[in-house]
């Protein structure tokens, strides 16, 4: 038996007729950030890391994804990680991102690289070159080209068409990946506001500052900035303390990194190096590294002998030798049912740094020279004969 009145409609409540019936708006997402663009792959925010060739390895997003870390692994003593981390940390001065290095002073970006241009146009020059080499006969091509004889070679240069010249201010943001000369050095603007973040001494964790550091910058900055975190040889003997390679001090640093990188009111990107001779992937340590981050590459640069660099597998007499193998072993798949591929795991690469780029590219052996065994050998030992066979 109900005691409520006939036509009387239920009230809603007090509560329920104050708020409003629609969804609190959220936060509008700026599609302008400078130097970030969709992926290709599911329209992710994606930053390039400063590498044309790099940026297409990373699980077909074309860079690395807002929000991931990505550790970069090195065997040996080269330092070829640490000028993948200046490509990245010049990227993000290029494009006015916050860049945050870690553990380094200013002498660190004074060795940035300089800008060159684009590396659309680069690209496109190179492939032109190219093209051009292929349509000369290969027996006038040591002729050279029309018109470069004798009066050709006192005809004065066209500085405008033989030097790279860099792009306008207006238009650097347009420009996703940037080209950097090695043997040049940055000069920019924005690289005045590089926050640099030492290491201090302290009772407890010596990582604990950087992140108290990193935490205070990034929420003092405007909400549409682009941050760029460039942490060089971590757990470096000569750069950090010993108590650092705690697991209790050091993997609490990557969790608490993990966790200011996924908050979505910030965009952030991470790239650390670590050198695998000091602490080698076999430890439980960097197993663990490995799993909280994001995409884990190794290089493993070829020993220092005419031999090895003679026979590490140039497809063409034209392009330079690799200078060692790199080994993808994890890949920024954002989740499991897309968001990126995991096919570029396992593949063998090799890779190339160069005066103005670092150049991956499938890795293959070349032809063995004077192997006539093989050619002399008897055709029967070969293939079988028809008689020989039994159905």
């Amino acid at each position: 038996m109900s005691f409520r009145k006939r036509n009387v409609g239920i009230s809603t409540g007090a509560n329920q007729a104050i708020s409003p019936t629609t969804p609190p708006a959220a936060v509008p997402v700026n599609e302008s950030l400078p130097g970030v663009r969709p992926s290709p792959d599911d329209g992710r925010p994606t930053t390039s890391t400063g590498s044309r060739s790099l940026d297409n390895l990373l699980a077909g997003h074309a860079g690395i994804p807002l929000g991931k870390i990505l550790l970069i692994e090195e065997n040996g003593t080269t330092d070829f990680a640490g000028a993948l981390l200046r490509y990245y940390a010049a990227e993000g001065v290029i494009q006015e991102h916050k860049v945050h290095v870690i553990g380094m002073g200013e002498q660190w970006g004074r060795t940035l690289p300089g800008l060159i241009g684009s590396a659309d146009v680069l690209n496109d020059k190179v492939d032109r070159r190219k093209e051009e080499k292929m349509k000369i006969a290969w027996r006038y091509e040591r002729f050279g080209e029309f018109g470069t004889g004798v009066a050709g070679s006192r005809a004065p240069v066209n500085a405008a068409n033989t030097t790279f010249t860099s792009t306008t201010p207006g238009t650097k943001q347009d420009a996703f990946c940037h080209a950097f000369d090695l043997t040049k050095r940055l000069t920019h603007p924005s690289l005045a506001t590089v926050n640099y973040i030492p290491l201090t001494p302290q009772r407890g964790s010596p990582l604990s500052s950087i992140m108290q550091n990193l935490q205070l910058s990034i929420s003092n900055s405007p909400p549409n900035t682009v941050h760029r975190i460039v942490i060089p040889s971590l757990l470096n003997p000569a750069v950090y303390p010993p108590e650092t390679s705690q697991p209790e001090y050091l993997l609490r640093f990557i969790h608490s990194l993990r966790a200011l990188l996924s908050h979505n009111a910030y965009n952030i990107t991470a790239m650390i190096t670590i050198p695998l001779s000091l602490y080698p992937r076999s430890s439980g340590l960097i197993r663990w590294v490995e799993i909280l981050c994001d995409g884990v590459i190794e290089l493993c640069p070829f020993p220092h002998s005419s031999d090895a660099i003679a026979t590490s597998g140039a497809a063409t007499a034209h392009e330079e030798p690799p200078q060692g193998m790199l080994r993808t072993h994890k890949l920024p798949v954002l989740h499991e049912r897309g968001g990126g591929s995991d096919q570029n795991i396992g593949q063998d690469w090799a890779f190339t740094l160069s005066r103005r780029r670092f150049e991956i590219k499938p890795f293959s052996l070349p032809p063995a020279e004077n192997d006539n065994e093989a050619q002399q050998a008897p055709s029967d030992s070969k293939m079988p004969k028809k008689a020989d066979l039994e159905f």
